[in-house]
């Protein structure tokens, strides 16, 4: 099951009639040889907002790329093993060589005493749907465990995720370029 994804599109023929244009696996798999195990399956990415609904090509095989687009959005699923003590130790050697893996250099926010090497913030709101598993969610000064059919909306804020539990966690996320307002932008300095 992990990294499989079933990818089921919806579109218009020539007159207009809704059909159905697709129906194969999620294009875009992506593994990370410093987090084995670790999969983030890209199913759809968009633009522009208003989306052109008929024109919008699928741009979800492109290379991964954590944040979406400048005024789009991204939904993708990540599939999240169970961390142990040896995987957290090799993400807390290079944490930034993650991020960039996943093609930013910019959101990782680890520093001596945060709560987890994987520590980031993204200028995004992100929609997270757990789909199985469970796992914790880690704020600055704070965790909550979120477990399957939970939803967690986040704000831009600061935050990693730690799978504590014996099996994998799947959870879908759907995240929208947003924009922090100065007075809070200015306080990440």
């Amino acid at each position: 099951m992990i990294g499989k994804v079933r990818r089921i599109v919806t579109g218009h023929d020539a007159g207009g009639k809704a059909i159905f244009v697709e129906d194969r696996p999620a294009p875009a798999v992506h593994t990370f040889a410093n987090r084995p195990g670790f999969t983030a399956t890209e199913l759809w990415k968009t633009v522009r907002t208003p989306v052109r609904l008929g024109k919008d090509e699928d741009v979800a095989a492109g290379p991964m790329q954590l944040e979406p687009p400048k005024g789009g959005s991204v939904l993708r699923i990540l599939d999240i093993p169970p961390e142990t003590p040896e995987s957290r130790a090799r993400i807390a050697a290079d944490p930034k060589a993650f991020f960039s893996a996943v093609g930013t250099n910019s959101a990782s926010t680890f520093k001596s005493g945060a709560p987890h090497p994987m520590m980031h913030r993204t200028e995004t709101i992100d929609y997270a749907l757990v789909l199985s598993g469970e796992i914790y969610l880690l704020l600055d000064d704070s965790e909550k465990l979120i477990s399957q059919g939970d939803v967690v909306i986040q704000l831009g804020t600061n935050h990693a995720w730690s799978n504590r539990s014996g099996k994998p966690c799947r959870i879908a996320f759907i995240l929208i370029d947003g924009r922090f307002e100065p007075e809070l932008a200015a306080k990440f300095g």
